[in-house]
Formats: structure tokens, C-alpha cells, sequence
């Protein structure tokens, strides 16, 4: 059965646990594809990468949450209230 890979580079499980920052290091800050008898099994995504994925999906939620109340009636608050 195919499958994708969804990273450039790819390492199997024995290279993985013979040198672990070698194989994070091959990716050279991009996520690894780590495979399983030749079937994607994970993937190992460096920390800065990692960081920047979640920047990325909290920026899509909050947007999502925005586009969301775009349509709603404005409630007035002042400044004294607060």
C-alpha cells in the first residue's frame, strides 16, 4: 500500500536510535520522515520547527475566532466600567 511522505528526507528507526541528533540533523531544521518497514511510522520535527507550527495554528484559530465575531452586534464598554 503507498504512502506519502510528507518531508524530504527520511530515516528508519534503526538509523534513528543508532544516532538520534545525527538524524535530526539531517533534516537540517525540517522534519525527518521516520519509517517502519519502509511505511512512514512518525516524524521527527526539530523544536524551533515545532515552535513555528503551533505559532502558525494558534494565528489560524485566533483568526478563526475573529472571523467568527466579525458579524455580531458591538457591545459598548467604557473605560470607567473596566
Amino acid at each position: 500500500m503507498p504512502h506519502t511522505i510528507l518531508a524530504e528526507i527520511t530515516a528508519s528507526v534503526s538509523e534513528l536510535k543508532k544516532n538520534p541528533m545525527g538524524t535530526v540533523a539531517a533534516g537540517e531544521g525540517f522534519p525527518v520522515a521516520i519509517l517502519n518497514r519502509n511505511e512512514p511510522a512518525f516524524y521527527c520535527v526539530p523544536a524551533k520547527a515545532f515552535e513555528a507550527l503551533m505559532d502558525r495554528l494558534e494565528d489560524f484559530e485566533l483568526n478563526a475566532i475573529a472571523d467568527a465575531r466579525k458579524g455580531q452586534k458591538e457591545i459598548e464598554v467604557s473605560i470607567d466600567e473596566l
